[in-house]
């Protein structure tokens, strides 16, 4: 998890919408090292748009295809040794079975992605939920 040190890390994000709950991943964050919960999505590789590499990532996380909807929400993470900018979509379902993946960037003993879930509004209140634009601003925009 060193890997996302002393660097500047451009992430983009997909919040798929079902039944009027969120899609959200489970991991392990390589910044707090606690378990939270966040819409699936990660680093945008080089020469790689926002839009390509939130479907490269939504489909190895949790095996859907999607379509990129418009950007909702930019998140800036600067804490210790970790900075993050996170682009976040609304995404629409395409195809495919929702399991969990895993992340390209650990190996399989290593894996940060821990389950899946749709979680409500009111799950998300009372979840470790990141962004925190997810419990409040989101539901009212």
């Amino acid at each position: 998890m060193s890997g996302y040190k002393d660097k500047t890390r451009v992430r983009s994000c997909g919040i798929l919408i079902k039944n009027e709950c969120i899609l959200l991943a489970q991991l392990l964050s390589p910044i707090s090292n606690e378990l939270i919960w966040t819409p699936p999505g990660g680093g945008v590789k080089f020469g790689e748009t926002l839009e390509e590499a939130l479907k490269r990532e939504f489909l190895e996380e949790t095996g859907l295809t999607i379509s990129v909807n418009k950007l909702v929400h930019i998140n800036e993470i600067i804490q210790d040794r970790f900075h993050a900018i996170e682009f976040f979509f609304l995404v629409n379902y395409e195809s495919g079975n929702l399991k969990l993946g895993s992340d390209p960037e650990h190996n399989e003993n290593d894996q940060i992605l821990k389950a899946l879930s749709f979680k409500s509004k009111e799950e998300i209140a009372g979840s470790n939920v990141k962004p925190e634009y997810l419990k409040k601003e989101f539901w009212t925009a």
